[in-house]
Order: structure tokens, then sequence, then C-alpha cells
């Protein structure tokens, strides 16, 4: 055989490898998630106290087993928890609401700063709080958001509570499936943040 047919056949065995590897299955893509955020705030209110408290220091919150993850929490009967496969947080919730505290209270302008712990700056009192449940409720219809949120205001400068309080929110979702969820959890929120705000304002101006 010539040189030439050598080489031709050649080339027409790695086309039709070729062809072969490229009609051969392939393993399915994972789907990739779906991702949110909580980044709601309350609207900003036109009304300043006319005394500001001392230097208000925002633990990091704290979540119930369960709730300690990204991963999106629906039920559909009681006493059982479920996750949506293909929807996550962008964080866990506990961990997205920290900011939010800090920028709602500071907004307000019941205190003089307000920042996160840990922190260098000397504060007069502490926020603690803990997320009880944030979770998506399909045994009713529409589905609906229920946010639980335990708070403490901490008087550091006497070692002593001054107030604690259970924020319970429940919002509608404008659609049953995991955005709308997302779009009530949002909504809750903001709600539940205009309350704890009032609730330390309160509570720091009458110990």
């Amino acid at each position: 055989m010539s040189p030439t047919g050598s080489r031709l056949r050649a080339a027409a065995a790695l086309l039709v490898g070729a062809l072969a590897a490229g009609c051969a299955p392939q393993p399915p893509r994972a789907a990739a998630a779906n991702v949110y955020l909580l980044s709601a705030l309350p609207a900003a209110s036109s009304h300043r106290p006319a005394r500001r408290e001392g230097v208000l220091a925002v633990s990091p919150p704290r979540a119930q087993p369960g709730f300690d993850t990204d991963r999106m929490v629906y039920v559909q009967r009681p006493y059982e928890i479920e996750y949506f496969a293909d929807n996550r947080w962008a964080e866990p919730p506990a961990r997205m609401l920290a900011p939010l505290l800090a920028q709602a209270l500071e907004r307000s302008g019941a205190f003089r700063a307000v920042v996160q712990a840990p922190s260098a700056v000397a504060a007069d009192l502490r926020l603690d709080t803990e997320l009880v449940r944030l979770q998506q409720d399909f045994s009713t219809r529409p589905s609906r958001i229920e946010l639980t949120l335990r708070a403490q205001l901490v008087d550091l400068r006497h070692g002593r509570s001054l107030a604690t309080r259970e924020f319970d929110v429940t919002e509608p979702a404008p659609h049953d499936d995991p955005y709308g969820g997302v779009v009530a959890a949002n909504q809750a929120v903001a709600r539940m943040l205009g309350q704890l705000v009032a609730f330390c304002a309160d509570a720091a101006a009458n110990p």
C-alpha cells in the first residue's frame, strides 16, 4: 500500500472515532440550584426618638436545629420538615439576618451607634437573637411563610436582661412555589424587623 493510502486510512479512522465519541451517551449535568437572598428592610420612619440611647451590639443570631442551614425548609404536616432539592439560600438565614438587624436598628436613630459583635467598640447594650423557624407551610392554601425570632436585650452596664420577646410573623406566599416563599419571607423579615426595632427602642428607653 502506498504512503498516501495509509495516510487516508488513518485519517478516516480518526474521523470515525471522533464521530463515535460525539454520539456516545454523556452523563447528565446536575441542574444548577436557584439561590436566594434575604435582604428586605422595614420602611424608614420619619420619626426620630427625642433621646438616643447608648451603643448597641448585635450578636450573631443563632438558629434552632433544622434551620441552621442554607437549605430552604418547607412543611406539609406537623413535626416534619423537608428541604427543597434545587432551591437554597445564599447563606443560612440566621447569618443573613445579622446585617439586616444592625441596619434596621441603626436607621431607627434610637441608639448612638449600632455595631455587630464581636466589635472593638465598647457597648452599653447587647441584642441576642435566635431564629426559631423560617419555613414555607404547604398545609394551607395559599402556602405561607412562618417566621419566628426570639430576642433578648441585655444591659451590659448592669449585667441584666432588660426585656425578652418572641416575634411570630406569617406572610401568605403570592404563589405556591419556592420563589413565592422567598418573596413572602422577605416581606415577613421586613415586618419582623420593624417590630424588633420598636421593641429595642422601648426597652432601652424604659429599663
